[in-house]
């Protein structure tokens, strides 16, 4: 049994995704209610940061601060301006070859500003694309975004998370379709951006596998997976970078679909489901590796 002690901060009528520290509260998403949330741990509530948010879905940092966000059913990877959210923002990407996206889910971006992000198609809706990829889009010279295709074997990439030394794609492969893989896979970055052949960490066989991860500063992966339908149930997982399992703890809630680190010493965990609940817990025995913020003492 986990010793964690979680604790709700917030409960929503449908499925929330995406938390990001802002570095002085919680930032994240009730997807089909288009709105982001703030969590302020000093008031202990949340209020709405973000209206007409095209579904979106995983948001992130870059090393400035900038906040970047996969919006769903808008079809596209955006900048979000911070001291106004309800502005128009701008578009990362939003095509590839010339088609429109699928449903642009969860995003990383590294230290040379580059943005890797899945475009799976959970919903009953045909695909825009033949293929369900992960991307890779960097700015070019003119200040544009070129997208550029970096996975050919995936079914339904879903989380996706930078190694510490970012050599390392971590992609969840979580299709919902009968009979396909469910998979945490290392794929190993090369120098362009582009990605070498994957390898698997972590085969979850039909049961839920990995929606979303964070990163402990000690390069131990924190991933959501499972539910009450089938295998062991909702777990957090601890991963080794090897893909070893180190620990699962159950959660308190059906479906945990993402989390990520914060708090003033980025030692709490934060925690969404499916159900639309949010949970923290404060003593995991890590620290979060975020790209911003720094961690404060």
């Amino acid at each position: 049994m986990s010793d964690w002690k979680w604790t709700q901060i917030a409960n929503h009528n449908t499925l929330t995704e995406g938390p990001v520290w802002d570095g002085s509260g919680l930032l994240y998403n009730e997807c089909s209610a288009h709105t982001t949330f703030r969590w302020d741990p000093k008031l202990t509530e949340s209020s709405v940061w973000r209206e007409n948010t095209g579904a979106a879905n995983g948001m992130t940092f870059d090393r400035q601060g900038q906040l970047f966000v996969c919006e769903g059913d808008a079809h596209r990877v955006t900048k979000v301006n911070l001291e106004d959210p309800n502005l128009s923002p701008s578009i990362v990407s939003d095509t590839f070859a010339g088609r429109t996206l699928n449903s642009p889910n969860d995003l990383a971006v590294d230290s040379l500003g580059r943005v890797f992000f899945t475009d799976p198609n959970y919903t009953d809706e045909p695909s825009n694309l033949d293929h369900q990829s992960v991307y890779m889009t960097e700015h070019t010279f003119g200040g544009n975004w070129n997208t550029l295709r970096v996975t050919f074997d995936t079914l339904q990439p879903n989380g996706v998370l930078l190694s510490i030394d970012q050599k390392t794609l971590f992609v969840a492969e979580s299709s919902q379709v009968s009979g396909q893989v469910r998979q945490l896979r290392a794929y190993p970055v090369r120098e362009d951006g582009t990605l070498g052949d994957h390898q698997v960490l972590h085969d979850f066989g039909q049961a839920r596998g990995v929606d979303g991860m964070t990163l402990t500063s000690s390069g131990t992966i924190i991933a959501t997976a499972g539910f009450s339908n089938s295998g062991p149930g909702p777990l957090l997982y601890e991963f080794e970078p090897s893909g070893r399992v180190v620990r699962t703890h159950p959660t308190p809630a059906d479906s945990p679909t993402n989390c990520t680190y914060g708090g003033s010493s980025l030692s709490t965990l934060f925690v969404t489901f499916a159900g639309g609940e949010v949970y923290k817990v404060d003593d995991t025995g890590y620290v979060g590796h975020l790209s911003y913020p720094q961690r404060r003492f």
